[in-house]
C-alpha cells in the first residue's frame, strides 16, 4: 500500500483549506466558556451590551453599527476572554473585504454642522467695565473734593491748643483680611443626586455621543484637541467614544483611570454611584 496516496498522509493535511479554522464568534465563545465567564459578566466588564455579545458569538456583526465598531468590539471581547485580538481582526478583515481605509473624522461624523461659530464681541462685559470705570472716577473725584474742603476748614480754625493731660495714642495695627480659600472645581462639587461626566480631548480629536437615561441625545459630534464637554443627568449617562485614546474622563468628580487606545471604540455607561473606585 502506498503511503503517499493514503488519506491520512501528512502531506494531505498540509493541503487542508484555511477555512477549516473556527469562526470569530465560535473562537470568542469557546474562550469565554474556557475562562468560566458568562455573557453577562463579559458584558459588564467590557460595557458591550448583552445582545451584541450574543450576536458576535453567532458571527452576526450587523448589530455593531459598521466595520469600525465591529473591529473595536472584537478587540475588546478578545481581551476580556484572554485571546490575542490581532488574528481575529485579520480574519474579520479577510472575510469582510479587507481593512477599511482611513477616513477623515470630520466628513464621517458630519463635523461641518458642529463647527464652533466665530466668537462675537462681548458688548455686555464692555459696558459693565465702562460703567465701573465711570463710577470709580466719580467716587475718586468726590473723595478728593471732600478731603480738600476738610483741610481748608482745619487751616481756617487754626491749631488746637495742646493740653498736658493728653497723651498721643499709638494706632492699633490693622490685621490683614484673611484670604478666601480656593474654590473647588465644578466637577469636584458635582451634586450627589445626579451623575456628572466630563470629557476632555487631550492631544487629538475624538467623536463622542452622549445620551441621558431616557434616550435624549445630549451631544453628538467631534471634540477637538483641548476641548471639554460636561454632561449631567438624574440617573444615567451613556457614552460612545469613537477615538477613546485621547479622552480624559471624569465621572462624579473622580478620574477614570481606564487606559483607552487610540482608534478604539468604547461604549460606556455611568450612574450616580460610579466610578466604584478611582
Amino acid at each position: 500500500m502506498s503511503i503517499g496516496n493514503s488519506p491520512e498522509s501528512p502531506e494531505d493535511d498540509r493541503n487542508f483549506p484555511a477555512d477549516d479554522r473556527d469562526s470569530i464568534g465560535r473562537a470568542l465563545q469557546q474562550a469565554r466558556v474556557a475562562a468560566g465567564l458568562t455573557v453577562e459578566e463579559v458584558s459588564a466588564s467590557t460595557r458591550v451590551r448583552v445582545p451584541i455579545v450574543h450576536a458576535i458569538e453567532e458571527d452576526d456583526f450587523s448589530r455593531c453599527g459598521g466595520d469600525v465598531y465591529a473591529r473595536g468590539h472584537i478587540r475588546t471581547l478578545a481581551r476580556a476572554v484572554g485571546l490575542d485580538p490581532a488574528p481575529l481582526i485579520e480574519q474579520y478583515d479577510a472575510e469582510h473585504g479587507g481593512r477599511p481605509s482611513p477616513t477623515p473624522a470630520a466628513p464621517l461624523f458630519e463635523a461641518e454642522r458642529i463647527r464652533p461659530e466665530p466668537r462675537r464681541p462681548n458688548w455686555t462685559a464692555a459696558m459693565v467695565a465702562a460703567i465701573v470705570a465711570v463710577v470709580g472716577f466719580v467716587g475718586f473725584t468726590m473723595f478728593n473734593g471732600n478731603d480738600g474742603a476738610g483741610q481748608a476748614g482745619a487751616a481756617a480754625e487754626g491749631p488746637a491748643p495742646a493740653t498736658k493731660t493728653t497723651a498721643p495714642t499709638k494706632p492699633k495695627p490693622v490685621k490683614p483680611a484673611p484670604k478666601p480659600a480656593p474654590s473647588e472645581s465644578a466637577i469636584a462639587a458635582a451634586p450627589l443626586d445626579k451623575v456628572t461626566v466630563k470629557l476632555t480631548a487631550t492631544d487629538d480629536k475624538s467623536w463622542i455621543s452622549a445620551k441621558a437615561h431616557d434616550g435624549k441625545l445630549l451631544f453628538d459630534g467631534l471634540l477637538l484637541a483641548g476641548e471639554s464637554k460636561t454632561f449631567q443627568d438624574d440617573e444615567r449617562i451613556d457614552l460612545i467614544l469613537g477615538n477613546a485614546g485621547p479622552i480624559e474622563l471624569y465621572v462624579n468628580g473622580k478620574k477614570v483611570e481606564d487606559s483607552f487606545e487610540s482608534g478604539q471604540v468604547e461604549r460606556l455607561s455611568y450612574t450616580k454611584g460610579d466610578p466604584q473606585a478611582g
